[in-house]
């Protein structure tokens, strides 16, 4: 666990070993979220990116009878 100081403009500087794991890149878009009472950012990856990324997940639903 790292620990990082928030700057009196509120800005904070990801450790350099929590970007080299995640590949966050310098210009890279995060999405920010409020989770109970912490912060979580997520990485923005571009559609491309995501192509397959579900490949072979189980897509089948059990249905009720008169929905089939």
């Amino acid at each position: 666990m790292e620990t990082v100081t928030v700057s009196k403009k509120y800005q904070v500087v990801i450790p350099r070993t929590i970007r080299r794991s995640v590949g966050i890149q310098p210009g890279q878009k995060v999405q920010v979220f409020a989770y109970g009472n912490r912060i979580e950012y997520v990485p923005v990856q571009p559609m491309r990116r995501m192509r397959g990324f579900l490949k072979g997940i189980d897509t089948t639903v059990e249905r009720e009878e008169d929905r089939a």
